[in-house]
């Protein structure tokens, strides 16, 4: 009997799926990602899937090779797809898929099923990721499968289904949205959310930040303190990355930080609206960029910061498990070296403010900067060097139309 390993969540749509792989003549090996979802029932969820005939069932806690391996990576090249969402799904889909195969090869299975629909962009990452790490490996993707869809045209079907095989799930045949969380975000999409006409901002039911309105009447602080471009201390007290981004999320959050609502292009040509929250990783760039400001020298940040995008898209479109962006990592590893010191921030109201940076690798010259007499720059050197940045605009004049 040909196996496979699935992504599974104990929700609706994987409960269904692992269901049919069954009836489709599959052994089925559950494997649940831990990357920081709500506090569920563990236990439960492991005994619902063998009580639904699973051959095995496992949880993997992948949240601390998320946060040190897959998001302070992305953190680091400042990257933000269309320049303001900050990947928080896009990065943890390839984790999926490595963790998905280690076990596919743990069992001897020889294919990967995942419940990603066929309109949006997480099945362009699963199976990006796993076809990269196992180019051998069988992707079953049921919502590509017209079989499927034809059984499983909505949720009412999907609920009739599970009823009938007495599987368990808490599901409702409507939702104004659907969800999906992990340490880094909750993304919020679907629904009543499709109408981009909608105020999302003010239908959500956020979970992981107060609204700024409701936050805080003064202004909190907080010290991140970076080495090499990693955040790896608050208020000078060392944390792992998981622990960084647990606590940067409460103290982000109750002061109303890291809200968006953005219609952006997917990979597969249609555009979405999408409302995502991020606050602990929304603090955690703006402190990390203030601390590059005064670490970094000008050609270098610049050349980084013509590349982010191309990082951005590879990691919203997939493309993780690619030399390319193992080229561009091994890059940011070496332009982060300087990166080392501590930034104040302070939240209010849905707002970070740089309150404050040092870093024993500071480039700034108070000396130099300053408008006032003195110092070590001799204001006259200015003038040969414009005669010589001139030069071409000078020579490009006398030939030109004049334009005034």
């Amino acid at each position: 009997m040909p196996s496979t390993v699935l992504a599974y969540s104990g929700g609706l749509d994987t409960s269904v799926i692992l269901g049919w792989l069954q009836d489709e003549g599959y052994d089925v090996h559950c494997v649940y990602v831990d990357l920081g979802q709500p506090c569920e029932d563990r236990d439960a969820i492991l005994k619902k899937a063998r009580d639904c005939g699973a051959a095995s069932a496992r949880i993997v806690d992948a949240r601390e090779e998320l946060c040190h391996d897959y998001a302070f990576p992305v953190l680091a090249w400042q990257a933000r797809y269309e320049n303001i969402y900050l990947l928080g799904t896009s990065i943890a889909r390839p984790l999926i898929s490595k963790v998905c195969l280690q076990v596919a090869r743990d069992v001897g299975a020889e294919a990967f099923a995942h419940g990603a629909t066929g309109k949006g962009n997480d099945q362009c990452r699963f199976q990006l990721a796993a076809e990269a790490l196992e180019p051998e490996i069988q992707i079953i993707a049921p919502w590509r499968d017209p079989k499927y869809r034809n059984l499983f045209p909505g949720r009412k079907e999907m609920i009739d289904y599970c009823a009938a095989r007495k599987i368990p799930v808490k599901a409702s045949i409507a939702k104004p949205y659907s969800s999906d969380e992990n340490c880094l975000h909750i993304s919020y999409e679907a629904g009543e959310l499709e109408d981009p006409a909608v105020d999302g901002i003010a239908m959500v039911d956020f979970g992981m930040t107060v609204s700024p309105q409701q936050a805080p009447d003064k202004v909190e602080e907080v010290t991140v303190g970076f080495e090499r471009g990693v955040p790896v201390t608050i208020h000078g007290q060392k944390r792992s990355a998981l622990g960084m981004v647990q606590e940067m999320n409460q103290i982000a959050g109750r002061n109303g930080v890291g809200r968006i609502d953005i219609v952006e292009n997917r990979f597969v040509g249609m555009k979405s609206r999408g409302v995502y929250e991020a606050p602990g990783m929304t603090a955690l760039y703006a402190a990390h960029q203030a601390m590059e400001q005064l670490t970094l020298d000008r050609d270098t940040v610049h050349l980084r910061d013509r590349l982010a995008p191309e990082v951005a898209e590879m990691v919203y479109y997939g493309f993780w498990f690619v030399p390319k962006l193992d080229a561009l990592m091994a890059f940011s590893r070496e332009v982060q070296k300087p990166v080392t010191g501590e930034v104040t921030l302070g939240l209010y109201k849905g707002n970070v403010l740089v309150r404050g940076r040092t870093s024993p690798n500071s480039l700034y010259d108070a000396a130099v900067a300053s408008m006032e007499g003195g110092g070590s720059y001799d204001q006259t050197d200015a003038e040969g060097f414009l005669r010589i940045q001139g030069l071409p605009s000078r020579v490009l004049g006398k030939v030109r139309p004049r334009k005034y």
